[in-house]
C-alpha cells in the first residue's frame, strides 16, 4: 500500500503534519493522541496505508502482527506495566481517522466496567 494525498495519519508518517513522535522504525510510527483519554495514550500506525485493521490483516498479517508487538514496545518504553490496545475498524465501532491504527492506553486502572 501506498500513502493517501487526503490521509491525515499518512501526513503524519510523511513527516508533512507535526506530531509528537514516540518510536518509529522503516515499518511502524507511534505518536501521541491529541486527544488522550488515558495518561498513556499513543497511537500506533503503520508507515504504508491500510484503511483499518481487517485490510492490513488481509494485505499484510505479519505487519499487523508487528503492529502488536510494536505496541508493546510502545508501553514498555512509556513505563506502563498494564496497559490496553484497542482498534475501532469501522465508522459504526468510532474509527474516526481511515488509516489503521492501534490506541495504546495506560498510566491509571483500565478495569471495566469503571468506577
Amino acid at each position: 500500500m501506498t500513502a493517501k494525498t487526503d490521509c491525515l495519519f499518512c501526513g503524519i508518517a510523511s513527516g508533512d503534519i507535526p506530531a509528537d513522535i514516540v518510536l518509529r522504525d522503516e515499518h511502524l510510527l507511534s505518536f501521541r493522541d491529541i486527544n488522550p483519554q488515558a495518561p498513556v495514550h499513543v497511537l500506533v500506525i503503520p508507515v504504508a496505508h491500510y484503511s483499518n485493521a481487517g485490510q492490513l490483516a488481509d494485505a499484510d498479517p505479519m505487519l499487523a502482527g508487528q503492529l502488536l508487538e510494536f505496541a508493546s514496545r510502545v508501553a514498555d518504553q512509556e513505563g506502563v506495566s498494564g496497559y490496553r490496545i484497542v482498534m475501532n475498524t469501522g465508522a459504526d465501532a468510532g474509527q474516526s481517522v481511515f488509516h489503521v491504527h492501534a490506541h495504546v492506553l495506560g498510566g491509571r486502572s483500565l478495569t471495566w466496567p469503571p468506577g
